[in-house]
C-alpha cells in the first residue's frame, strides 16, 4: 500500500468510525436506559402508588426506553404487585455511603448502563443522597419528577441545582424553589405520578363487593387520618422516637381526632339515611386499621352501623378497582382521592393543616370545590357537597374529567421538556 492509499485508508476509517459513533449516540438518545428511584415505604398505599404511576407514564410516553427501578425500600408486599403487572421490570436495591459510593454491585452496574437518572414522585426529594451519588460517580444528567419541595437546605440546593429539570407536584413548591434562588424554564408543575397509575386488581375488588353486597356507584369509601402519623407504632423499636416526641404527637392527635372525624361521620350518617347506600371504611396507611372503629364506626347511630363495611390494608391496584366502582371517596389522606379521580370517581380531600403544602395540587387542578380545609370547614358543608354530588352525578363525573384533562396537559408539557433531556 503506497503512502497516498494509506492516507486515504486512514481518512476513510476515521470517517467510518465517526459515523458509527454518531450512530451510537443517536441510538442511545432514541433508546435510552433510564434509572429511576421510587418506592419509599409500603405502609402507605400512596407511597406504593407513586411507582406504578411513574412506570405507566414512562412506558406510555417514552416507549423505547429501558427502565431500571432503584427501589428505596425492600418490600415483598409492594414488589409482588409490581412484578405481577410489570414482569419484565428490572428492580435493584442498594444504599450509598456517606462518601456517595453505591454499596451494591447491581447499583454500580446500573450507574454504568443508565443514560439518565430520574427521581420519582414523593413527599420530598426523598433520595437526595442517591442523586448526589449519581452526580459524583457518573457526571451524567438527572431530573426530578412530581415531588413536594418545602424545606430547602444548603446541601439539598447544592444537589438539585444541577438537575436537568425539577418538576414539582404542586405550584407551592415552585415558590419555595424561587425563594431559594432556583428558577427557570426547567422548573415546572407535574402532578403526582399517582394520577397516571393504570393498574387494577378487579378480581379482588369484585370479591369484596360481592361478599359485602355492595352496588356499583351506590357506596362511599372513607379514609381516616390522624394529624401526625404515629410512626413509632409502625416501625420497630420506636424508630428513634424520643418519649418527648411521642408525647407531643399523641397530644396533638388526641386534641383533634374527634373534632376532625365527627365532620366526616355526619356526612356518612346523612348519606346512609338518605340513600340507603353503604359506606366502606378503608385505610391508606397501616396504622389506620387501629383507629377506624374508634373514629368512624363506633360513634355512629345504631341505624347507620349495619350499613358500614371495613376493608383491611391493601395494595393500590385493588384500591383503584374499588374506588372506580364507588360513588365517591372522602379522605383525610391525600392519595386515595388521586386514585379515585384517576378512575373517574368524585373525590373529597379533607385537608388537615399538618399535611404539608402538597394539598395545593388539588387547587392547581381545579378541585377546590371538593377540597375542604378541615379547620375552616363545617360538617354541614361536607355533607351538602356530598349530597349535591349524589343528586347531580353526571356533572360531578364531568368535573373529575376536567381535572384529569388538566393533569394530562401538565404531563404533556413536562414530558416535552423531559424528552429533550433524556
Amino acid at each position: 500500500m503506497n503512502s497516498n492509499n494509506r492516507r486515504n485508508f486512514i481518512k476513510n476509517a476515521a470517517a467510518m468510525a465517526g459515523l458509527l459513533m454518531i450512530g451510537k449516540i443517536a441510538q442511545a438518545k432514541a433508546d435510552p436506559t433510564i434509572l429511576f428511584v421510587s418506592g419509599w415505604q409500603d405502609v402507605n398505599i400512596g407511597d406504593i402508588a407513586h411507582t406504578p404511576g411513574l412506570i405507566a407514564l414512562l412506558k406510555k410516553r417514552l416507549p423505547q426506553a429501558k427502565l431500571i427501578l432503584w427501589k428505596k425500600s425492600k418490600s415483598d408486599f409492594a414488589e409482588g404487585m409490581l412484578k405481577k403487572h410489570y414482569p419484565d421490570l428490572q428492580i435493584i436495591h442498594g444504599q450509598v455511603n456517606k462518601a456517595g459510593e453505591p454499596q451494591s454491585e447491581e447499583v454500580k452496574k446500573a450507574f454504568a448502563q443508565a443514560d439518565f437518572f430520574l427521581h420519582g414522585s414523593g413527599p420530598s426529594v426523598v433520595a437526595a443522597d442517591y442523586l448526589d451519588s449519581w452526580q459524583k460517580q457518573t457526571q451524567k444528567p438527572f431530573g426530578i419528577f412530581g415531588v413536594t419541595i418545602q424545606d430547602i437546605s444548603p446541601d439539598l440546593k447544592r444537589i438539585i441545582q444541577n438537575a436537568s429539570f425539577i418538576f414539582t407536584r404542586e405550584t407551592a413548591s415552585i415558590g419555595k424553589l424561587k425563594e431559594a434562588g432556583l428558577e427557570g424554564k426547567h422548573i415546572a408543575f407535574a402532578p403526582d405520578a399517582t394520577f397516571a397509575m393504570d393498574i387494577h386488581d378487579d378480581a379482588a375488588a369484585a370479591k369484596f363487593i360481592a361478599d359485602n353486597k355492595l352496588t356499583d356507584r351506590k357506596f362511599l369509601c372513607v379514609i381516616p387520618r390522624l394529624r401526625r402519623t404515629p410512626y413509632y407504632k409502625i416501625r420497630p423499636n420506636n424508630a428513634g422516637w424520643s418519649p418527648e416526641r411521642i408525647r407531643e404527637v399523641d397530644e396533638l392527635n388526641d386534641k383533634w381526632k374527634e373534632i376532625d372525624h365527627a365532620k366526616l361521620r355526619e356526612a356518612m350518617v346523612t348519606w346512609v339515611r338518605k340513600t340507603k347506600g353503604k359506606v366502606v371504611v378503608c385505610p391508606e396507611m397501616t396504622y389506620q386499621l387501629d383507629v377506624m372503629d374508634e373514629l368512624l364506626i363506633n360513634p355512629l347511630p345504631a341505624d347507620v352501623k349495619p350499613h358500614i363495611v371495613k376493608h383491611g390494608y391493601w395494595l393500590p391496584d385493588e384500591a383503584a378497582s374499588l374506588y372506580k366502582r364507588a360513588q365517591a371517596v372522602l379522605s383525610f389522606e391525600c392519595h386515595s382521592p388521586i386514585i379515585a379521580a384517576t378512575n373517574g370517581t368524585p373525590c373529597f380531600y379533607l385537608r388537615q393543616p399538618e399535611d404539608t403544602i402538597k394539598g395545593q395540587m388539588y387547587y392547581d387542578l381545579g378541585l377546590s370545590d371538593w377540597t375542604f380545609e378541615i379547620e375552616q370547614t363545617t360538617a354541614g358543608q361536607i355533607t351538602d357537597r356530598l349530597m349535591k354530588v349524589n343528586a347531580q352525578y353526571p356533572a360531578a363525573q364531568k368535573q373529575v374529567a376536567t381535572a384529569m384533562g388538566k393533569v394530562k396537559e401538565r404531563y404533556d408539557e413536562t414530558f416535552r421538556i423531559l424528552a429533550e433531556k433524556v
